[in-house]
């Protein structure tokens, strides 16, 4: 008994002691955990406190050298106030530096400047950035420039600079990535501040800019093709638009998207090239990171728009990085452009055609596409109905195209609906045919192509429309849609309100004109009216048309409507054409 009792009490206290040591090694264990928890946690604590310290320092150098930036921009533009064109459509920037064997500068300037139209030289500035620091070798650049391209120079249409020889940090002591070497890790990096320099300086004096390198041709109407392109878009709807598939080359950006872009690059321009900067930017921007690469990619395609084909091809061998061949060239510059681009009126598009993969009606009047459909019948149609009366300089409709150019439009007609339900009233003598339907028939095709003006008393118009009139053997492509509008003032434009209080103007002008004649009599037989030897009463309508056309350039206000009814007095001639040109009249005079 006295055996069994001390066994136990043993095993007890075997027990007692087991779980004391073990409770103490599992709390000196947790201990130890606990306190290396506090010393990784304040390790942590202070890698964040570096971390926010440094990109504070990198925060205020950056909007140092953002404020450094303008200063020196401010100064640049100072000296060239009567030579810049400001407020121009597309700003132009091409960077070059010092190359060993070729420079393919000048060629580039020749093949932008050569296709452009004169009008489109009013419109456009052609920034060369020399990234040289060598004021010996920028002045030899600017003479060979100024001897070669004085007259766009002098005109503003081109525009030489340089930075200053502060501008670049120390570049020997860079970390090398990415298994580039030393050199081109500096290369890449110089690249970088000559595009930011570049970038900044040309943010205010256009609406967009294009990234251009110094060894590119271009294709023919690049300009109108590149404008026109970026004004069919939506300003939200996009950050970049590629008009070139390599590298940084045709790369263009909305000016106020400028700031942004910089001051992103301006922050790793260290780390990686420029092309891989961009693609960050846009993953910033729009890439969730809990969803995958896919969704990534499409979200990104919103902001960053391709146009093919091509507009820019690489030509220069010998790449500004010493010793590399650079034997890059862009495929799709070689394809013909299948469609141009308009910039046409907002307006809902249908058409009785069966559209042959994809290439629909709505993508060809935004210049997207071109619009391919299978063989037309007699009474099919294409119809443009505009979101709100429009006045209508001209039109053009262009079928076929390079690959297919037999996918033509025949015995086709153009025709409109005015907004005026009174116009055949008002013109009786027209020689445009009036349809039961209200539409007026204006033009035809042929050979392919329609074009022509649209006489002014049928503006402004509600619809466009193009009207099959017999079978045909072939498919029908349309490649090119252009509906300009009258440069006018505001009476007619867009403002559906103002369009119909104008037309209510013209009814009162007319009555109040034709009562005032008839009901005082101030017809007689020394009265000539507007033109020689020939009275008000034949000259009416030419009177209405000729103040339409005044009210809607601007060069005569409503307030001259309580002055026009006295041109109605019997008077000579003389003395009539005398008030007709004191109130803006006298181009009517001799008609």
């Amino acid at each position: 008994m006295r055996l069994r009792n001390g066994t136990v009490a043993t095993a007890l206290v075997f027990i007692t002691t087991f779980l004391s040591l073990s409770w103490y090694t599992a709390w000196q264990n947790g201990k130890e955990k606990l306190m290396a928890y506090q010393r990784e946690f304040h390790a942590l604590k202070e890698r964040l406190r570096i971390a926010e310290h440094r990109t504070l320092q990198r925060s205020s150098e950056l909007h140092a050298i953002l404020d450094h930036f303008r200063r020196m921009i401010k100064e640049a533009n100072g000296s060239r106030d009567a030579l810049n064109h400001f407020s121009v459509s597309v700003v132009m920037g091409i960077p070059t530096v010092k190359r060993r064997v070729k420079s393919y500068l000048k060629e580039t300037l020749h093949s932008l400047i050569d296709k452009l139209s004169p009008e489109e030289k009013l419109d456009c500035v052609i920034i060369v950035f020399v990234g040289e620091t060598d004021l010996e070798y920028v002045n030899s650049v600017v003479a060979s420039l100024q001897k070669e391209f004085a007259t766009e120079i002098s005109s503003g249409l081109v525009e030489v600079i340089s930075p200053p020889a502060t501008y670049y940090p120390d570049l020997n002591n860079l970390k090398e990535t990415f298994g580039d070497s030393k050199e081109r890790v500096r290369w890449r990096t110089k690249q970088n501040l000559d595009y930011c320099f570049l970038m900044m300086y040309a943010q205010r004096k256009g609406i967009y800019y294009i990234q251009l390198e110094d060894d590119i041709v271009a294709k023919q109407n690049y300009f109108s093709t590149i404008k026109n392109f970026a004004l069919q878009l939506s300003s939200e709807d996009w950050m970049i638009l590629e008009f070139s598939q390599l590298g940084f080359i045709g790369k263009m950006f909305q000016a106020p998207d400028i700031t942004l872009i910089v001051e992103f690059i301006l922050m790793f321009y260290k780390e990686k090239p420029i092309d891989w900067l961009l693609d960050h930017i846009l993953w910033v921007k729009v890439c969730n990171p809990e969803k995958d690469a896919k969704h990534c990619d499409r979200q990104k395609s919103n902001l960053r728009i391709r146009f093919r084909p091509s507009l820019f091809q690489h030509v220069g061998l010998h790449s500004s990085l010493a010793g590399k061949i650079q034997k890059l060239t862009d495929k799709d510059f070689l394809k013909p452009l299948l469609h141009k681009i308009h910039v046409n009126p907002p307006a809902e598009v249908s058409t009785s055609l069966k559209v042959y993969q994809g290439h629909t009606l709505e993508k060809t009047y935004l210049g997207e596409d071109f619009f391919w459909a299978i063989t037309p019948v007699a009474g099919d149609y294409i119809l443009f109905k505009f979101d709100k009366p429009v006045n209508v300089e001209r039109y053009l409709f262009r079928s076929g195209n390079p690959e297919h150019p037999g996918d033509q439009l025949w015995n086709t007609t153009v025709e409109v609906l005015p907004y005026r339900k009174d116009i055949v009233e008002l013109r009786s003598d027209t020689k445009d045919k009036r349809l039961s339907d209200g539409f007026f028939r204006i033009g035809k095709f042929e050979d392919g192509l329609a074009e022509g003006p649209v006489n002014s008393y049928l503006n402004p118009i509600s619809a466009l429309r193009l009207s099959v009139l017999q079978n045909s053997a072939v498919w029908v492509i349309l490649n090119e849609v252009s509906v300009p509008l009258l440069s006018t003032g505001p009476v007619f434009l867009w403002n559906q309100q103002i369009c119909h209080m104008a037309f209510l103007f013209e009814s009162l002008l007319r009555d109040h004109i034709q009562n005032d004649v008839l009901e005082n009599g101030i017809m007689s037989s020394n009265q000539h009216g507007f033109m020689k030897d020939r009275s008000c009463q034949t000259n009416l309508i030419a009177f209405y048309d000729e103040v339409s056309k005044k009210l809607d350039s601007g060069k005569i206000q409503i307030d001259y409507i309580y002055c026009i009814p006295k041109a109605f007095d019997t008077v000579p001639h003389k003395r009539l054409l005398s008030k007709l040109r004191s109130i803006g009249l006298s181009e009517v005079a001799h008609g």
